[in-house]
């Protein structure tokens, strides 16, 4: 089977809409597969009514809550102000020590220094050392170990100092 006959078959299967074809000729097998995109069959979801009421003008701002001596409980977008977040380079496996059995490379509350390895991210078997990008104080880790991590997701908080 040369070249030629190879995209006589291409053609026909083009001309002829045909998703797949296997040919077998002495001892040889020829598999031809054709890929489609994904298409949405099924019907678009109704968008949803938005609308905007613009503040009066003149209107008191709304009243504090009640218990204004509290504490304020810190929500996911006010504890990163003032955080460096070390976010994972590449998709892989999540490793905090070098070994199974040994201790943490860090450890919450730990303080550390730029450039010392935080974690292990291993990928297509090549274990990758992941650095602090600053001086200061672990604040929080987001990953377990052993956890497969995507590309951009949260590994570390670290409080500059």
């Amino acid at each position: 089977m040369d070249l030629d006959e190879i995209n006589k078959i291409l053609a026909l299967m083009r001309e002829h809409e045909l998703a797949e074809f296997e040919l077998e000729r002495e001892g040889v097998t020829l598999r031809l597969k054709k890929q489609t995109a994904p298409q949405w069959t099924g019907a678009m979801p109704p968008m949803p009514q938005l609308t905007y009421s613009p503040p009066m003008p003149g209107a008191a701002p709304p009243a504090a809550p009640p218990g204004h001596g509290e504490a304020a409980v810190l929500t996911p977008a006010d504890e990163d102000v003032d955080l460096a977040i070390v976010k994972s380079p590449i998709v892989g496996t999540f490793y905090r020590s070098s070994e199974p059995g040994a201790p943490p490379f860090v450890d919450t509350g730990q303080a550390v220094k730029k450039g010392q390895v935080l974690c292990i991210i291993e990928a297509m078997k090549l274990m990758n050392e992941i650095n602090a990008e600053c001086d200061g104080e672990v604040i929080k880790v987001y990953v377990e170990n052993g956890q497969t991590v995507q590309y951009g997701e949260r590994l570390f908080a670290i409080r500059p100092s």
